[in-house]
């Protein structure tokens, strides 16, 4: 208990993983989920969707496809950056416990 509550041990992968699915999984569905929400009770968010419903209505229907597709690999490509940022920080940890357990042996 001495260790982590002066910072010489971390807790900080287990948290970061759990945080990582909460912004993987959780928000999106909440925020989904939320949608007709934010839209009855903001109405920055009512303007906006009727705008954007407007706009998606003139198109034809190769467009909207187009859109459509367009904004599913933007969530896929975001969905991989969030996990990269998360792997990146993780092995961060991973490199200073090894280069932390290195330097004990050789002290």
């Amino acid at each position: 208990m001495g260790d982590f509550l002066t910072f010489k041990s971390f807790i900080s992968i287990d948290i970061l993983i759990f945080f990582y699915y909460i912004g993987a999984i959780v928000i999106p569905i909440a925020l989904y989920k939320s949608k007709n929400y934010l839209i009855i009770n903001f109405k920055i968010f009512d303007m906006f969707n009727k705008l954007l419903l407007k706009l998606f209505n003139l198109l034809d229907a190769k467009d909207k496809l187009s859109i459509k597709i367009s904004l599913f690999v933007l969530f896929i490509f975001m969905e991989i950056f969030w996990r990269m940022m998360f792997e990146m920080i993780i092995a961060y940890f991973q490199m200073r416990d090894y280069l932390q357990s290195i330097a004990f042996v050789y002290n």
